[in-house]
């Protein structure tokens, strides 16, 4: 790539250490999933990639993981705003592995997130929720798509 073009960053596939790294970030998910009528649902939400799948923890009202319980098909982007422009596209399945509980594995998976997202704060935000229950969903991918750079795919032209 000239130099006169290196705004554009790296373009095409992430590797998957470059993927990994990206999903390690405190990004939102954006996840859709299907209600009762067919009809998508979309909702922003703390994620942890383990290298294989995404952790998820709805709050036990939550909308959305009573769709998961019902339909367990999903979509999901992360993505950045600014230049490189790096997304990643998950198509996949939620396994339940807990129903809404206080104290469960979800704790230990949400402590990491808070982490993450809030830095050393995280804790102190966290902390006075642990007595809300909370589901624990593991979104397995059966798909993912990554791209990074200001371009197109050479698919598109």
């Amino acid at each position: 790539m000239p130099e006169s073009e290196s705004w554009r960053g790296k373009i095409g596939r992430m590797s998957q250490e470059e993927m990994d790294a990206f999903l390690a970030g405190p990004r939102l998910m954006r996840m859709a999933c299907l209600k009762d009528d067919g009809k998508p649902y979309i909702v922003p939400m703390w994620y942890e990639w383990d290298g294989e799948g995404f952790w998820v923890i709805p709050r036990e009202k939550s909308f959305w993981a009573k769709c998961l319980v019902k339909q367990k098909y999903c979509a999901a982007t992360i993505d950045e705003e600014q230049p490189p422009l790096r997304k990643v596209l998950v198509e996949g399945e939620a396994e339940l592995i807990e129903e809404p509980n206080v104290g469960g594995k979800w704790v230990a998976i949400a402590t990491r997130m808070s982490v993450r997202y809030f830095g050393e704060h995280g804790p102190d935000y966290l902390q006075p929720t642990l007595v809300d229950p909370r589901w624990l969903f593991r979104i397995k991918p059966s798909q993912i798509t990554t791209w990074q750079g200001v371009a197109w795919a050479k698919r598109y032209r």
